[in-house]
């Protein structure tokens, strides 16, 4: 059934086109999901297409109920007491659901249960096709989790996300916005990265068969032009009528391989050009320049003990990070990712002794007293990326802010840059024109081109699109010092941990691997527990059996009993 078209559709900002596309239609159990970079017009797009913006030109025609869930939005969020009037079972159902049902009031809630409630107000209506900006953005795991099993519910959706395993867990469509057109591909985004790098490998090999035939025409014509010259020279002692018969057949000579090499530079001049694809160039860091440590563990902490006023966050908590290895805090929001962050920081400005580390970050004496239980090894130079921007200089360009505190080469520092999605001349772009989002970029390559050897990170992929998060990650994985980080980013979070600090419970706890086999030890106890459970359950219904065979004497009824007490044991056999 189809459930929208949009036709002819072009939409322009001054003489700009943001987005323009000549059909794009969404039937029922398409599940869309929407990439492309920053500022490409994916949000422009979902406005167009829920009809709250309207186009320059074309048409967009929608055939069901649709529902919006919005990154940016006042004038539609719901109260809890409006949904409450509108549907009181669904909605509150579905409060219950994400874990706010007890909130009264929009002020009492954080960023990420803010957003829990837009995605209730917007499944609590009856929408057959759901709009969806940026849904995940503020939600812990567990937001994003239940986020997930709701929207596997939805027939249909178009969804804009820079979550990659939420766009391979659910979708079956992706459309690219780039350059101010769309492009759709079947499957979801792994299979979309597939044809994407299929179609590079493509383009490489159409270049080198252009280099290769404009080599080859260039050297042709070139050989023809030096016979060309041997030809029309006459040998020495050579008599006239000799000398007059050789100038005419070099003359005619000549002409063929003139009219030769003509034809060949035709072929050359219709030989159709190939960009070249840009690669990846290789980052060539000398990380001795940090004096890195060598010890094995480079922070550590016991006994560590953390409230804010009554609120206890940490217990009689250890941990340790360990050197050369990248580390990701995991948990769920309020459970102390980012104060731990704060916390070593802090330890690490003591260790210092800088005098300007309370006017960087004035931390509370109950924080001073928790960052002492601390431990960090004499040769670790920490730095804290916390998305603030102030040690970069707006009025200064790029490469000059990232080479102020370098110890690395312009070379590898322009490298750092251009693998950041900032090549050639961006680097010569001033930082007050820059974007959000290019500044991070410009911060990354500042630490990891400085005397820094321990990066601390708190959601370093927040306002980055999915072509600057994979060149983050590309880049992080082949730094050679140490990272401790916290991201809600769970493929980011696979692509680059090598181990987890899991916080909860008061406490932190250690695992030595990455976030599937993490997963996959919790799956695999939660099946431990379940099949204790069962045992106990068939143990006791074996014990009920019994009872009732020593009491039963009729065949039919018995034979029964006896049936299921083979099956019962032959099942705990199973187990055991």
């Amino acid at each position: 059934m189809l459930l929208l078209e949009a036709v002819n559709v072009r939409k322009y900002y001054g003489d700009r086109l943001i987005i323009g596309f000549d059909e794009l239609k969404i039937y029922s159990g398409d599940r869309i999901g929407v990439t492309g970079l920053n500022g490409s017009g994916k949000t422009t797009l979902l406005d167009i297409l829920y009809g709250s913006l309207e186009p320059d030109e074309g048409y967009v025609r929608r055939y069901c109920e649709v529902g919006y869930i919005r990154q940016f939005d006042t004038h539609e969020e719901q109260g809890i007491g409006q949904l409450r009037a509108e549907a009181s079972g669904t909605a509150m159902k579905l409060l219950r659901e994400f874990e706010i049902g007890a909130k009264l009031n929009r002020q009492a809630l954080s960023g990420g249960e803010q957003t829990r409630l837009k995605i209730v107000g917007a499944f609590s209506r009856d929408a057959v096709l759901l709009f969806a900006d940026e849904p995940t953005s503020n939600l812990d795991y567990r937001g994003i989790e239940l986020f997930r099993q709701k929207l596997e519910q939805l027939e249909s959706f178009i969804m804009v996300s820079h979550d990659r395993s939420l766009l391979d867990a659910l979708c079956n469509r992706i459309i690219e916005v780039k350059d101010g057109g769309i492009r759709a591909f079947a499957g979801n985004y792994s299979f979309y990265r597939k044809q994407c790098e299929a179609e590079r490998e493509r383009a490489i090999a159409e270049y080198e068969r252009y280099i290769a035939e404009k080599t080859a025409l260039e050297q042709a014509i070139s050989d023809r032009m030096r016979r060309a010259g041997r030809v029309s020279k006459a040998p020495s002692r050579m008599g006239n009528s000799e000398a007059r018969l050789h100038k005419r057949r070099a003359a005619e000579s000549q002409e063929k391989i003139h009219k030769a090499a003509k034809s060949l530079a035709t072929r050359l001049e219709k030989l159709e050009a190939k960009e070249k694809p840009k690669g990846q160039p290789l980052i060539r860091l000398d990380f001795s320049l940090t004096d890195p440590p060598e010890n094995k563990t480079v922070i550590s902490a016991e006994g560590l003990d953390f409230s804010y006023g009554d609120i206890p966050v940490f217990k009689n908590a250890g941990f340790t990070v360990t050197n050369g290895m990248k580390t990701a805090l995991w948990g769920e929001n309020g459970t102390g990712k980012t104060t731990l962050l704060n916390l070593i920081y802090k330890a690490w400005l003591e260790r210092c002794g800088s005098p300007g580390a309370e006017a960087e970050a004035p931390f509370s004496d109950a924080m001073a007293a928790a960052a002492a239980r601390i431990t960090i090894v004499p040769r670790a130079r920490l730095a804290y990326f916390r998305q603030s921007f102030e040690d970069l200089d707006p009025g200064k360009t790029v490469l000059e802010n990232v080479m102020k505190d370098s110890v690395q080469s312009e070379a590898a520092a322009r490298t750092i840059l251009a693998r950041l999605l900032l090549p050639g001349d961006d680097v010569f772009k001033k930082v007050g024109v820059l974007s959000g989002g290019e500044r991070i970029k410009v911060s990354f390559a500042k630490l990891l081109v400085s005397k820094t050897n321990v990066l601390l990170l708190d959601e370093p992929t927040n306002y980055l699109d999915m072509q600057s998060i994979e060149a983050l990650e590309n880049v992080l994985k082949e730094y050679e010092g140490t990272v401790l980080f916290v991201s809600h980013d769970r493929a980011f979070v696979r692509a680059v941990a090598d181990r987890l600090l899991v916080t909860g419970g008061l406490t932190v706890g250690t695992f030595e691997g990455g976030i599937d086999e993490y997963e996959e030890s919790i799956r695999t106890a939660g099946e431990v527990r379940n099949r204790e459970l069962e045992k106990n359950i068939i143990r006791m219904r074996i014990t009920e059996v019994i009872g009732r065979l020593s009491l039963q004497t009729q065949t039919e009824d018995r034979e029964a009993l006896e049936e299921e007490f083979r099956r019962l044991t032959k099942r705990l056999r199973e187990l055991d």
